[in-house]
Parts: structure tokens; C-alpha cells; sequence
């Protein structure tokens, strides 16, 4: 077992990789020969234990690992690593832990409805002709901006420079891409049209039909890092139910940014070796800095699944309180 590779199944038997599972996990103490971590447990199960053969060792490994997989982990937050490799790697999979509704009980509000709705009245029945490069036509990004920045918040963030593509806008333009990959809007024939599900969708229960696809789409197939400067970091998108998880369990009362960013550094320490060497803030910053702009931000904020508040004024040092709003018990149903 010491020679398990980073790569390998994690012989907790979580289901999931050792270097995402139990390696690095624990503080390494003082090195006195002996097993540490997840082989510690092991060692002691075995300790005194006589076996007449290899197949009962390996059964009693087998029941040893299903007992240890099913018990809650405080660094998990309280979710056993069964739980958890589920949460990881089987998200909208697993309806015994979690369940998205298809259609939601009341119709929702957030920023991506918003724009997404602003974006379908101006596709209407005619459709909407892109900009030679197939983006958004710069009349309706200025519009678009105009109504959902309101007159004073307009004229503060155009004040440098008018709103001349869809880029510049970009939350509008995010909105795009994820309608397009969830299958609400597409090209047809030179215009934006939107789809046959979509006005189907619309039609018969509005927004609360549609915003399950968008956020489908957003956590299945836009990558995060199109919105920021930050390294890949691929894992942050992967996590993006335990995140919610956390929020459902405590989001009830105002938090700081931190007290998510430790519970993530916590279950997920191995995420540090992702950050390229070079990174200017170096590992830990980096992944604090990014976690808290694409999970709390520009996931649960843009998607109206939590209210994230600046509250502090230094523009380098980011202080943000964060609370749930109710649209993620709608969207978002634990069984636990």
C-alpha cells in the first residue's frame, strides 16, 4: 500500500483519486517509520486480527473500507466520502443524496434570468441578427445594459468607454454562451432564434421551467475560467455542489467569504498543487482569490442561488459576507 500512486483509487475506497481523497489531508507528523492517514486505520483494523485465508483478509478489507466510506468526515463537513465522490463525480446522478427539480414551484429571480430575458424579448418572433462575427448587435448590448444597470450604475460604468460590443458587457455575454449551450437559443438561417424546448419551456411554466437549464448548462458545460485571469483550476467548477452544500447547511445567517473558502481549503487541500509555480499570489491566495470570484460570485451571486455583498472598500483585498437566498432550496433539494 505504500506504494500507492497520486492517480490511484484512494484505498478509503471514496471513488475517488488518493491525491483527491486522503493524500496530503491529514498534518503529517513527526516521520517514526510507522503508517499514517487512511494506512494508520488500516493498520490498527488489522492489528491482532488472524485470518485463515486471503480472500477472508480481503473481505474483511472490503466491509472495513464500505464502513470507513460511510461515516461522516469533519474535514467533508460532515459528509462521508461516499457521499461526497457522489457530490464530485455524479452530481445531477445520484437522487438519493440530491435532486434539481425540472421545473421549479414558483418562478425564480436572478441576475442570469434577468439577462436571459431581456435577450428573449429582443430575439421575439423574428429572431435577432448577430454582428458579423456572430455576436449580440452592439444597439441591444447598450440597451440591455441600460435596463439592468439602471440610469446612475450605467453612466458610472460606461464613463471610460461606451459599451461598443458584446464583451463589453460581459455578464450579457455569458448569458449568450450558456443559453446556447443549454440548448434555449441558437443560429438559424443568419439570426438568434430561440429554440422550440425553450418557448415550450416558456409557454408553459415561464422562467421556472427554463432556469434548471441554465444552470445545467452553467456548471456542466461553460468553463468557469472564461470569466477571469486565474489559473484553470478545473476542480473549483467540479466542487460547485459541496459549495452549495455548504450553503444549504449554513447559509441561513450572513458569513464571511472565508469561513467557505476554509471549509473548501479543508475537504480539498490537494487543490494547492494545481496552481502553476509561476502563479504571481502564489498557491494558497490563488485559490482562495479564485474560488471566492467563481464559486460565491460569478456561480451562486450570478445565478441567484446566494446574495454576496462587498463589505469592505479595499479594491485589493476583497471583503465579502455571503447568505443563501431562497432559490436554492428550490433548485437545489439535499436528502440529508
Amino acid at each position: 500500500m505504500s506504494d500507492i500512486g497520486r492517480n490511484d483509487p484512494c484505498p478509503c475506497g471514496s471513488g475517488l483519486k488518493y491525491k483527491k481523497c486522503c493524500l496530503g489531508r491529514e498534518e503529517e507528523p513527526a516521520d517514526t517509520g510507522g503508517p499514517k492517514g487512511v494506512f494508520a486505520e488500516i493498520h490498527q483494523a488489522l492489528e491482532g486480527r488472524q485470518f485463515a485465508s486471503l480472500e477472508e483478509a480481503n473481505a474483511f478489507l472490503a466491509d472495513f473500507s464500505r464502513q470507513r466510506n460511510r461515516q461522516g468526515r469533519e474535514d467533508f463537513a460532515g459528509l462521508s466520502p461516499e457521499q461526497m465522490g457522489r457530490i464530485l463525480y455524479h452530481p445531477f446522478d445520484s437522487p438519493d443524496i440530491v435532486t434539481f427539480p425540472e421545473v421549479l414551484a414558483e418562478e425564480p429571480t436572478a441576475p442570469i434570468l434577468t439577462l436571459f430575458g431581456l435577450l428573449v424579448d429582443a430575439i421575439g418572433e423574428q429572431g435577432l441578427k448577430p454582428t458579423a462575427k456572430g455576436n449580440l448587435p452592439r444597439a441591444f448590448c447598450r440597451e440591455a445594459a441600460l435596463a439592468c444597470w439602471g440610469e446612475d450604475l450605467h453612466r458610472e460604468r460606461t464613463r471610460f468607454g461606451n459599451i461598443n460590443k458584446e464583451e463589453d458587457f460581459f455578464e450579457l455575454h455569458v448569458t449568450r454562451l450558456v443559453a446556447e449551450l443549454a440548448g434555449l437559443v441558437r443560429k438559424y438561417r443568419g439570426r438568434f432564434i430561440l429554440g422550440r424546448d425553450c418557448r415550450n419551456l416558456l409557454e408553459k411554466h415561464g422562467m421556472a421551467g427554463v432556469y434548471p437549464q441554465l444552470l445545467r448548462a452553467y456548471v456542466e458545460k461553460f468553463n468557469w475560467s472564461y470569466r477571469d485571469g486565474y489559473p484553470e483550476l478545473g476542480f473549483i467548477q467540479q466542487a460547485f455542489l459541496f459549495t452549495l452544500y455548504l450553503l444549504q447547511r449554513h447559509g441561513g445567517s450572513w458569513l464571511p467569504h472565508l469561513f467557505y473558502e476554509d471549509a473548501f481549503l479543508r475537504a480539498f487541500p490537494m487543490v494547492l498543487d494545481e496552481v502553476p509555480p509561476d502563479a504571481f499570489f502564489g498557491p494558497e491566495k490563488t485559490v482562495r482569490s479564485c474560488y471566492t470570484l467563481r464559486t460565491l460570485e460569478n456561480f451562486a451571486g450570478y445565478l441567484g442561488l446566494a446574495e454576496v455583498e462587498p463589505t469592505g472598500k479595499d479594491r485589493y483585498e476583497l471583503q465579502f459576507r455571503v447568505k443563501k437566498r431562497p432559490l436554492l432550496d428550490a433548485a437545489i433539494i439535499f436528502k440529508f
